[in-house]
């Protein structure tokens, strides 16, 4: 029998996929209602309205079966290689310039939030002494 806590955890993951939905319906931004669903359960989780405990198992199972989701469009991609042959080196190029950027982009952020926490453990630092 399924334990009620995975219901409850469940319950929360798909609420917050449904407030992206909604978000994704009331606002004029093209944004994908599942990037507004993680930004919400990030911001939800960062404050403390949900703990990580309270979702944790669950999601935990969501990304164990998560490879099993990307096979059919796996398939679909394979069966779709006329469509694709003319415009391969385009397609190769595109994927090499997106991947510079998201490696540019990451390493960015990830020292100014190194450079930031670094700034409070200084001003820490400095209110103790």
């Amino acid at each position: 029998m399924i334990d009620m806590k995975y219901i409850f955890q469940l319950g929360i993951i798909c609420s917050v996929s449904l407030a992206g939905e909604l978000l994704h319906t009331l606002l004029p931004f093209p944004v994908p209602a599942s990037v507004y669903g993680l930004v919400l359960m990030f911001l939800l989780l960062c404050t403390g309205l949900v703990k990580l405990s309270w979702i944790e198992e669950t999601a935990d199972y969501f990304l164990l079966i998560m490879p099993l989701l990307f096979i059919e469009p796996s398939v679909r991609l394979m069966t779709s290689v006329e469509l694709i042959r003319g415009s391969v080196l385009s397609l190769l190029a595109l994927c090499m310039v997106s991947w510079a950027v998201v490696i540019v982009v990451t390493g960015r952020v990830t020292q100014a939030v190194i450079r930031q926490r670094k700034k409070r453990e200084a001003m820490r630092s400095a209110k103790e002494e």
